[in-house]
């Protein structure tokens, strides 16, 4: 099944070859994702679900929030449905458009959700440090450019990452040792010296992200300095309570995502790489659930008000 080729042009398909071998742990892997994948799915439409009916949840932040579940369940659904087909079907191969597709969209939401996340420090920054200006400068017009604008932001960089790795020529096997087409991955395959622009194009990446942390790093500096200065440890309390899941979501999209491009660079496949790409690409869309509905009284208000209205109308009954 394996194919050389020394050109794009006659680059057909990619296998994705990892996984491990064997019946039962492919089996493994395929129902251990669709839970996964069932999970993420579940959580993110009932944030998205809550946030619509609810009338108390119509602030700025669930605004966001609700972008940012509509975010991660394309996010997740770019990769896992692919990979658990591979495993069921036994055919681990993806043509070479749905590899560019893949790398696209995967590069695309993943910078959209990083862009949102900065405009949901903005959101933070501005409810806590300037609160009597808040509605007025978060008012809807405002919410909705900024979330056009981080998904322009993203567009724009997934063509820059597509045109930059498919720019290149590929030489050797067209294996991928990875259960999705992901950047690392397919430079490995590059002819020598060809993945120059895209390694370019990461490095104008990485310095982009890191101007974008340090201005998170900037605002949270501002709320942390107005929450200390706030008399009541009730009141501190419950503003650094606001701060608490947006920063855990960043410390784990940041942590997860540094994986991808700071882990080894061996062409061989490994337990590692397969832990890491399961890191960076499943965890996020996986657990921005759990932190903010867990940790939310309004959402868990907004459940129950739900269950509570299902309950009396299934009691008339």
């Amino acid at each position: 099944m394996t194919e050389t080729v020394t050109n794009m042009t006659n680059y057909m398909e990619f296998l994705l070859m990892g996984l491990p071998d064997g019946q039962v742990l492919q089996t493994l892997f395929a129902t251990l994702f669709f839970l996964i994948y069932v999970a993420a799915l579940m959580g993110n439409l009932l944030i998205i679900f809550l946030i619509t009916i609810d009338q108390h949840l119509r602030s700025p932040m669930y605004f966001f929030l609700k972008n940012l579940s509509l975010i991660d369940i394309c996010y997740i659904s770019v990769t896992l449905p692919k990979s658990i087909m591979n495993s069921v079907t036994k055919i681990h191969s993806i043509s070479f458009p749905g590899c560019i597709i893949q790398v696209f969209c995967f590069v695309l939401l993943t910078g959209t959700e990083f862009a949102l996340l900065l405009v949901m420090s903005y959101d933070r920054y501005a409810a806590i440090c300037l609160p009597l200006h808040y509605e007025a400068v978060m008012n809807r017009a405002a919410c909705v450019q900024m979330v056009a604008a981080a998904w322009l932001s993203g567009c724009v960089y997934g063509s820059l990452h597509a045109a930059g790795t498919f720019s290149v020529h590929f030489c050797g096997p067209n294996i991928i040792h990875q259960f999705f087409c992901d950047i690392p991955s397919l430079l490995k395959l590059a002819c020598s010296g060809e993945e120059v622009l895209e390694y370019t194009f990461l490095i104008i990446s990485c310095f982009f992200v890191f101007l974008c942390f340090i201005l998170m790093v900037i605002s949270y500096a501002h709320i942390f300095t107005v929450i200390l200065r706030i008399p009541s440890d009730q009141g501190r309390i419950k503003s650094f309570s606001t701060c608490v899941p947006h920063l855990t979501v960043v410390a784990l999209f940041l942590s997860s995502g540094s994986f991808a491009y700071l882990g080894p660079t061996s062409k061989s496949s490994s337990s590692l790489n397969l832990f890491m790409s399961v890191f960076y690409s499943l965890l996020p869309p996986s657990l921005n659930p759990v932190i903010y509905s867990l940790r939310n009284r309004d959402m868990k208000v907004a459940l129950c008000n739900i269950l509570g209205d299902k309950m009396t109308q299934t009691s008339k009954f």
